[in-house]
């Protein structure tokens, strides 16, 4: 069992996305440790929910896009976009880990691949504005889903307590279940958390 709490920025059209979430991890060692030379460690499973995940965002505002004209033919437009700050949940029912195994009786390394969903209050994440005087529709979704990836280290005060640091890419995107997919495709975010060990 791990509480923990993320904060992250996104990269790319997303440089200006904050991100903040909180949970609680449970995870099971699924193995023995598999002697592989210098990727000898052991697999785990586990799972997390942040019932706090928050996403900081730009103000409403207007926004340079690429439009078509009547002949379809690109050329840029200002449109008003939504913003500001974004409620919701996360769960992350599969994270696949593998604990390095070292000489070491304090640091252990560990990558992971994870797949999670998370659920907003408000469409997510903020895209151009309806306007149905002029055809837009820019509707994205409510859920979201974030499949990640990463890596990081326990660190153990004693035996059977560790601290946790670890950094993921995490990409969100509705897999089009809203009429727009915009999506943050890359966020770098630092896990910083504390585990009871069986």
């Amino acid at each position: 069992m791990a509480p923990f709490i993320n904060y992250g920025n996104g990269f790319g059209n997303r440089d200006q996305f904050r991100f903040l979430s909180a949970g609680l991890e449970l995870g099971k060692v699924l193995t023995p440790v598999i002697h592989a030379g210098i990727v000898s460690g052991q697999f785990q499973l586990a799972g997390n929910i942040m019932p706090l995940w928050q996403s900081y965002t730009p103000a409403p505002h207007e926004q340079l896009y690429t439009c078509l004209d009547g002949q379809g033919q690109p050329i840029p437009c200002v449109l008003p976009t939504g913003g500001g700050t974004f409620y919701g949940v996360s769960l992350t029912p599969v994270i696949l880990r593998w604990n390095f195994l070292t000489h070491s009786r304090r640091w252990q390394p560990w990558f992971q691949g994870a797949g999670g969903l998370i659920y907003t209050t408000h469409k997510y994440p903020p895209n151009i504005l309806s306007n149905p005087a002029i055809g837009i529709d820019g509707g994205t979704s409510v859920w979201n889903f974030s499949p990640q990836g990463g890596g990081g280290v326990h660190y153990f005060l004693r035996d059977k307590r560790s601290i946790d640091l670890g950094i993921n890419a995490v990409h969100i995107s509705s897999a089009s279940l809203g009429d727009r997919n915009p999506g943050v495709n890359a966020s770098i975010q630092i896990q910083v958390g504390y585990t009871f060990w069986k």
